[in-house]
């Protein structure tokens, strides 16, 4: 009881900090995401349709995914300075490959049948494309997303060490302070946030995939 009365302190003394961080941790995540998926979607389409050149572009977002996150960090200051800018580059690098992956996977997992049926029909391969394999690939490109996004709510506590904030600055003042409930205060809303992101993308999920192909 005495630790979480000292947790509840801390969280009631220093509340002005952590709603701005969180704010700060929010729109890194969110804009990261958003960026992540206007690239990836369009790209997986495009290597779902050239396969031989798929391997090369999920080759090339595994590699920079190896990179180990501070380092990625370090490696684009002193490219693009410290600030925003360099921790969206980052975030958006580590988002790229879950998405990219699962929309290509998706699509070219289509049952043949359901193409060639779609064919002799009469379909042309954009409608194939609109009205088949987007649809039916629709739950392997959201859990891809789902993916991206918990990974970057994570990684973006590493933005407060290119000036970025976010609530990664909450707990690094409380690994130099050896303040355990700081460190708290600033871990469990990113695990919350996380948490709520996938929430709500599960729930988008559903609501969007048709439901003849609900799993």
């Amino acid at each position: 009881m005495e630790h979480l009365q000292v947790f509840m302190d801390t969280v009631v003394s220093r509340q002005d900090l952590l709603i701005e961080r969180t704010i700060q941790h929010l729109y890194l995540s969110f804009i990261a995401i958003l960026i992540a998926v206007g690239i990836s979607l369009p790209l997986g389409i495009y290597i779902s349709r050239n396969r031989k050149v798929a391997e090369f572009y999920i080759g090339i977002t595994a590699v920079l995914q190896t990179i180990p996150s501070l380092a990625l960090f370090g490696f684009l200051v002193p490219v693009l300075g410290i600030g925003s800018i360099t921790a969206l580059v980052a975030l958006i690098i580590y988002a790229l490959l879950p998405i990219l992956r699962n929309t290509y996977t998706g699509i070219t997992g289509v049952d043949e049948g359901i193409i060639e049926a779609g064919e002799g029909m009469g379909m042309t391969q954009r409608q194939i494309l609109w009205k088949i394999q987007l649809p039916l690939s629709l739950p392997f490109m959201m859990a891809g997303v789902r993916t991206a996004t918990v990974l970057t709510v994570g990684v973006a506590t590493l933005a407060t060490f290119v000036g970025a904030g976010g609530l990664g600055d909450v707990i690094w003042r409380g690994l130099q302070s050896w303040n355990n409930s700081l460190v708290l205060a600033g871990a469990i809303p990113v695990a919350l946030l996380a948490l709520l992101f996938d929430s709500l993308l599960k729930f988008v999920e559903k609501k969007v995939t048709p439901k003849g192909i609900k799993y």
